[in-house]
C-alpha cells in the first residue's frame, strides 16, 4: 500500500510494479496498491501506508502477501482471515488487531511520519519466514489466465470508428486531490503517469512510471460513516469503463465473480480485451465520475 500524498513522493519500488491500482479513499484523496511479482532485491519499498476493506478484495485475485501500516475497524475478519497473508507495520486494523512481521519494517529520517515506513525484500524474506508465508503464489488459489494477451501488437484498429483518440488520459474528476493523468508517449508506446502535475517517479531508479496498458474501472461505491470511509463493490458483473492502450480507447464492462477470481473485462461485443504486454494501470473510479480523454 502505497500514498499520493505530495510530500510522500516518490515512491520507492513502485517501478516495480506489474500492477498498480489507485483508487479513491476518504478525505478525497486516492491511494495506491502495487501488484510487485519481482520484489526480491529491492532495497526499499514504499512508503507504506494503511489499507482499506475494497483493496483486500482487489488484492485477494492476485494471491499476494498483503503489505501495509495499519488499516480500518471495517477491515476485521477479512484481513484477518486464515486465507490472507499479510504484514502490518502497526495494528492490521487499526482499532485492533495483530502486527504480523511489524518488526520487519523500518523508518527512516528524511520524512516525518506517517510518510517514512519502509520495507525490504530481506524484510519480507525474513517476516515471511517466521510466519511461515510461503513467497510463491499458492496452488488453487491463484489463477494464471489473469488477463488474456494479444498475439503481437494490440492497436485497437479492430475496433474502427468504436476506438477513439486517447493521447491524454485526463483523471482529475476522478482523482481530484492528485489530479492524476497518463500522457501517451508513441517513440515507447507507452503511457507515462503524473501525479499532482508532476512526473510521477520511483525513487530507487528517479524513472517516471510508466505502463502499456492503462484501465478505468468504473465502480458502485458509497460513503460509509460520518468520517468519510468509502465502500466500493469490487465483486460485481454490470459496471463498465474503459481500456486505453497505444493512444486509443474503448469501452468496455467488466466482472468479478468471486473473491479469488480474476477481474475480466469484456468489450463491447461481449470478448474479452487483448491486452498489450507490459505493466497495467488500473483506476477504480467511483461511478459517475467522468474521464476526459483526448
Amino acid at each position: 500500500m502505497m500514498p499520493t500524498d505530495k510530500v510522500a513522493q516518490p515512491s520507492y519500488g513502485i517501478g516495480n510494479a506489474e500492477i498498480l491500482y489507485e483508487i479513491m479513499e476518504e478525505g478525497n484523496i486516492s491511494r495506491q496498491m502495487a501488484i510487485i511479482p519481482n520484489w526480491q532485491g529491492l532495497p526499499q519499498i514504499g512508503n507504506l501506508r494503511s489499507c482499506r476493506l475494497y483493496y483486500i478484495y482487489a488484492a485477494k485475485e492476485w494471491d499476494p502477501i498483503l503489505i501495509h501500516f495499519g488499516g480500518v475497524c471495517y477491515m476485521q475478519g477479512v484481513i484477518d482471515a486464515p486465507d490472507v497473508n499479510n504484514l502490518s507495520g502497526t495494528y492490521e486494523y487499526g482499532t485492533g488487531g495483530a502486527t504480523p512481521g511489524s518488526g520487519y519494517f523500518y523508518r527512516t529520517s528524511n520524512r516525518k511520519a506517517p510518510h517514512n515506513a519502509y520495507i525490504s525484500a530481506d524484510g519480507i524474506q525474513k517476516a515471511c519466514a517466521k510466519l511461515g508465508y510461503q513467497t510463491t503464489v499458492r496452488e488453487g488459489i491463484y489463477n494464471s489466465k489473469h488477463f488474456t494477451f494479444a498475439e503481437g501488437v494490440n492497436t485497437l484498429e479492430q475496433y474502427g470508428a468504436q476506438a477513439a483518440t486517447a493521447n491524454v488520459i485526463d483523471l482529475s474528476k476522478v482523482f481530484e486531490y492528485t489530479k492524476s493523468s497518463l500522457q501517451y508517449d508513441p517513440a515507447s508506446g507507452l503511457y507515462l503517469k503524473k501525479l499532482h502535475g508532476k512526473p510521477q517517479t520511483d525513487g530507487l531508479t528517479g524513472q517516471q512510471i510508466a505502463f502499456a496498458n492503462v484501465i478505468v474501472q468504473n465502480t458502485t461505491w458509497a460513503p460509509i460513516d460520518a468520517k468519510g470511509y468509502l465502500a466500493f463493490q469490487m465483486i460485481d458483473s454490470i459496471q463498465d469503463g474503459y481500456y486505453f492502450t497505444k493512444g486509443k480507447a474503448i469501452h468496455i464492462r467488466w466482472a468479478k465473480t468471486s473473491d479469488y477470481a480474476p477481474t475480466k473485462y469484456f468489450d463491447d461485443n461481449g470478448n474479452e480485451i487483448q491486452l498489450n504486454t507490459g505493466k497495467t494501470y488500473i483506476a477504480v473510479a467511483q461511478a459517475g465520475k467522468p474521464v476526459v480523454f483526448y
